[in-house]
């Protein structure tokens, strides 16, 4: 049975509702619970690890039975695991939702199976509904679940001849204000951001997301990679957040190290360097490259050494959208092959 319009429209809203959920270990879900008519019963998400999931939540606010023959639109495969709450497939079954509609199979070894479940006990299960959009809202939980590593997005602003920066090393601004304004929302959307020591001491940035000068609400944990000292009086220091310092080059050390502080995804932007590193290290899942239209020459590319000594050795990227800017252009793009757990680097 095919997903409905009014299926569609409640998907489109559950996934409203999984982004006012927190970022952390846990995914960022929304269920809408539908009457066979269509109408909205119930709504829910899930709030934080060890809170209702969005699908018990929804059925917490009817009345006993008030969900029998009712359909459940959720953002990600109901789990099948007991852990700080019950399994939200068998809730389901519980309560007699007779049809559930959601975007994502969840990946996860244990908390997984939860379609095959409600199949057995003869609800109908249509999965796949609007997976792309449900992949953004959740992409960190997604990587940290298949890679155990956060999600990387590596960003840098370049010349439309690729450089990073004219050759006396100015650089601000090669990018106008709608692609700077653009990097902050999404610093703001990251977990963390992360430099090299180089950038710190070179252009003391404060590693904040603002809309003008005003803080926006959400902001990155600052991370800096590197064994040289950083300044006692650095902006850094003074972030919202207290920042995390690594005196070593070692990428999956670190990566794993945010990991373990529930950090799902990571904002790599610290020059150079820094990108070349992650990207020759197989660990940039996003590239985001931002191109003014303007021609410096010189020898400060955007990016360095990263592995390539033949035209065989390229790393294919495929080009999720082009985004103008101003008079600038946005390239957003993602690794044509996926990475895999076993990729090694350091920077």
């Amino acid at each position: 049975m095919a997903v409905n319009e009014t299926e569609r429209e409640a998907m489109s809203r559950a996934l409203a509702l999984a982004a006012l959920g927190p970022r952390g270990v846990n995914p960022q879900v929304g269920a809408v619970i539908l009457s066979p008519d269509g109408t909205i019963l119930a709504e829910g998400w899930h709030h934080g690890a060890g809170t209702p999931h969005a699908e018990v939540d929804a059925l917490s606010k009817l009345a006993p039975g008030a969900a029998r023959g009712a359909t459940a639109v959720v953002t990600l495969e109901p789990c099948n695991h007991t852990g700080r709450t019950g399994p939200c497939a068998l809730a389901l079954i519980e309560a007699g939702v007779s049809r559930v509609v959601y975007a994502l199979d969840d990946p996860g070894a244990v908390s997984g199976g939860g379609a095959e479940r409600l199949r057995a006990a003869g609800v109908s299960v249509e999965a796949g509904e609007q997976a792309d959009a449900a992949h953004a809202v959740i992409e960190g939980w997604l990587t940290a679940q298949r890679l155990g590593r956060p999600h990387v997005t590596v960003k840098w602003a370049q010349s439309l001849d690729g450089r990073a920066a004219a050759d006396d090393g100015s650089s601000q601004w090669i990018t106008g204000p709608a692609a700077r304004a653009d990097v902050h929302r999404r610093r703001a959307a990251s977990d963390a951001i992360v430099v090299g020591t180089g950038t710190v001491l070179a252009d003391d940035p404060s590693l904040t997301a603002r809309d003008g000068d005003a803080l926006l609400p959400d902001q990155p944990v600052p991370v800096v990679i590197g064994s040289r000292p950083t300044p006692a009086d650095a902006a850094v220091r003074r972030h919202p957040h207290t920042p995390l310092f690594f005196d070593g080059h070692d990428l999956h050390a670190v990566l794993a190290d945010l990991h373990g502080r529930g950090i799902q995804s990571v904002f790599v932007e610290g020059g150079p360097t820094l990108a070349s590193a992650f990207v020759a290290a197989g660990l940039a899942d996003r590239v985001l490259a931002y191109i003014a239209p303007v021609l410096l020459g010189g020898s400060r590319l955007a990016l360095t050494d990263i592995g390539v000594s033949s035209i065989g050795e390229a790393h294919r990227l495929t080009i999720d959208e082009w985004l103008p800017l101003g008079a600038d252009l946005l390239a957003i793009a993602h690794p044509a092959s996926l990475p895999t757990a076993s990729t090694e680097g350091a920077v």
